[in-house]
């Protein structure tokens, strides 16, 4: 295994152990909280499509997640305008505490991997990631 895939396992193998005693906690399954987190954090993606497209979650883990969620009242359904096909996922107001402490334990989470890292090397580090960002913005334009 190559040293980036070796690193965004780890991270993943990570963010996941940091998750499990807050998922326990909220009586969710981590796949349940991942979908909640994902809406929250980004509110140009609303919809199942967008979760299986962009997080890469299987349609029938999003399907069975999402109707729990909605069970739950931590999301609600609304048909989009102009395309009764489609749903559009939000979350609830009861959903926000729940957010509220996900937002946490990410931010606690990315504050433990920059552990020991100076300030000048972070800085470095998050140049990097914007330059690799637009460079895979290039390529993905170029396979259009």
């Amino acid at each position: 295994m190559n040293m980036s895939m070796d690193f965004a396992r780890k991270v993943s193998l990570a963010y996941s152990a940091a998750c499990k005693p807050l998922c326990q906690e909220l009586g969710l399954p981590q796949t349940a909280f991942d979908i909640l987190m994902f809406l929250a954090n980004n509110p140009d993606y609303n919809t199942a499509s967008d979760i299986v497209e962009v997080r890469k979650i299987k349609a029938n883990l999003v399907s069975v997640n999402v109707d729990k969620l909605v069970r739950k009242g931590y999301l609600e359904r609304e048909t989009l305008r102009g395309d009764r096909r489609k749903t559009q996922l939000t979350c609830t107001e009861q959903a926000a505490p729940i957010i509220e402490k996900g937002r946490r334990l990410q931010t606690s989470f990315g504050e433990r991997l920059m552990t020991d890292i100076d300030a000048q090397t972070r800085q470095a580090f998050w140049e990097a990631i914007r330059r690799i960002g637009k460079n895979l913005d290039t390529i993905l334009e170029g396979e259009n």
